[in-house]
Order: C-alpha cells, then structure tokens, then sequence
C-alpha cells in the first residue's frame, strides 16, 4: 500500500472506530529490506497493511503492535542484535533474521483507550486539541466515543456540556473550573437528576495547581490531568457531599406568557438584577424564579440558583441594598 492508500486506510478506520496502530521505521540500518519511512497499519487482530520489512520483523511488530493498541500507550521498538545499552523508553528485541540488520520502529496506537473528546469552544479549549494532537492523542467528536472528557467551556455552557459528559459512557471527565465551581456544578448536576456514581467521574481542576493564566497554559495543565489519566496514574475523584436546599425558598416555576398582562409592554420588558452574578434577567423569560422572604428573585442559570439557596438571606440582602441604590 502506497501512502495515500494508508492515508485513506486510517480515516476509515477511525471513522468506524475501529482501533489499529499506526507503525512507522525510524531507523534502519543495513542490511535490512526496511527503510526510513516506512509505514503499516496494524489492526487489533494482528493483520498488517503495508511494509515494515521482511518475516524477521513482521511477528515482533505486530505482537508490540497490538500490546500498543490494548494498552493505549505509544511506544519505541528496536529489532537488533547489536550490543547497545537498554533505554528506558525503548522496547528491545533480538534480530531472527541472517542479514543482522537493525530496524527501529515508532508504534502509535488508535484505539478508544487513548482518546480524549474537548468540549468547548473557548481558547483554552483549542489550545487543548492542538497539544493532543502534538501528543498523538485521538481526539473524538462525541463524548461516547473517548474514555475521557475534558470539558474546557470557561462560562460558556458549563452546565449542559458537564451534563452530556456525565451521562455519556465517558469513564472519565475532567473540567477545567475551580474547586469551588465545581462544587456549585455538582450541586446543579444533582439538581438535573445526576447520581453520585456518575458524579465520581468528574475532577475538578483538570490537573495540578501551577499558576496557570494565559488559555495555552490552562490547557497545558489540563493535558496533564488527561495524561496522568491515559497513563494509568490518576487519583480516585473526591466527590462533594450532597448540600440541601434552603428550607426557606419556595421554587416558582417561570412565568407563562398568559400571565403577563399583554398590553403592559413595561412589564414585559422588565429587568431584575440577579443577585448572585449582578445579571440583568428578562422578568418575562427566566431560566428559574425563586420566592424566598416575600420577593420573587429571577435567575439567569442552574448555578446562580444553586448558589441562592445555599444562603438566601445573604442574596437577599444583597437584592434590597441593589434596589435601595436604584431607587435614591
């Protein structure tokens, strides 16, 4: 197969997500039938599309091939005979063949095990699926289709992008927030009906605490979290306790368009600042109302509401110095 053919070999597969590996000779050196840039496909059941070399090589490629392809892991194969001191990083084999050449081959796998799915699109986002790529780590369109998520949407959508992780067959998400936003997501997640099992699955932050500011260094500490987990070396995820809701706020549900007198165009254009995020709501067409202490608070998303009920009297408070000011 030429390189075009593997080229189009290797979107097919993906496209039907059907894991294979990717293996390319980095070094040769004579005697050898194999030659620098030289590619094949490997697919999990060990059928081999392309050229490596002859029969010598061919059984040691594949068996490191499909090893690659289960664990999820890329590696660094050399087939020689030569007397070179063992490296760490690199998978050592004897040469069966005559000629005594040597063949060094990079092994890169596809498979579901290594793939990440980002959802978002803020730049921390981007900047997140080009270092996958730098990384060779597949990156999947859906949730369903990567063992990890990382969700890098920054107040844009939080809530429905950590729902569709958390109910996706995803094993792992992690999120780029602060621990005390993610607690306050939690909180909205169990509010939309979300257990604590899948719960578990969430890490928040995405990786370790280094400064990071700028949306390329965001994500390179997110990419971290998402190796540490690719490469088996994650810690459990630690799960919030559930927090109750304030006994003293009643739920209302949002207003219906007949409630509203039709003719009074003032009311319906109506603002009310929310008091948790400083949100100018539409009165007319709010994401939730909540009564508590004989006034009706109107809220922009899950988390202001969340948020409200952990301590109504604070917000509440805060309402009335807001209006005070207003009305001076």
């Amino acid at each position: 197969m030429n390189d075009d053919e593997l080229l189009a070999m290797a979107r097919e597969l993906n496209g039907r997500g059907e894991p294979y590996a990717l293996v390319t000779v980095v070094r040769a050196v004579a005697p050898t039938s194999a030659y620098l840039g030289a590619q094949a496909i490997v697919l999990a059941d060990g059928t081999l599309h392309g050229w490596i070399g002859g029969g010598c090589a061919k059984g040691v490629v594949v068996g490191a091939a499909q090893a690659a392809i289960q664990k999820g892991e890329p590696k660094l194969v050399r087939i020689s005979n030569d007397r070179i001191q063992p490296e760490a990083n690199v998978e050592q084999h004897t040469m069966s063949c005559a000629s005594n050449g040597t063949i060094e081959l990079f092994i890169q796998p596809y498979s579901r095990q290594s793939a990440l799915c980002v959802l978002g699109s803020t730049p921390a986002a981007d900047e997140a699926r080009f270092l996958a790529e730098r990384l060779r780590i597949r990156l999947a369109d859906a949730p369903d289709d990567a063992p990890v998520v990382l969700v890098a949407t920054q107040g844009q959508g939080d809530e429905d992008a950590l729902e569709r992780a958390l109910k996706s067959a995803a094993i792992h998400v992690l999120m780029i927030a602060s621990r005390r936003k993610a607690d306050r997501l939690r909180d909205v997640m169990r509010m939309r009906g979300i257990d604590e099992s899948r719960l578990a699955r969430l890490t928040a932050p995405a990786g370790p605490d280094a400064g990071a500011r700028a949306p390329g260094e965001i994500a390179l500490v997110a990419i971290v979290g998402v190796l540490s987990i690719l490469r088996g070396r994650a810690q459990a995820a630690t799960v919030a306790s559930p927090r109750p809701a304030a006994p003293q706020a009643q739920a209302l549900p949002p207003p219906s368009p007949d409630s509203r007198a039709p003719s009074d165009a003032a009311a319906r254009a109506a603002r009310f600042i929310n008091p948790v995020c400083g949100t100018a709501v539409d009165t007319g067409a709010p994401k939730h109302v909540e009564r508590y202490d004989g006034i009706a608070f109107y809220f922009c998303c899950d988390c202001c509401l969340t948020t409200f009920r952990q301590d109504p009297a604070k917000y509440a408070a805060i309402h009335r110095a807001s209006a005070g000011r207003a009305t001076a």
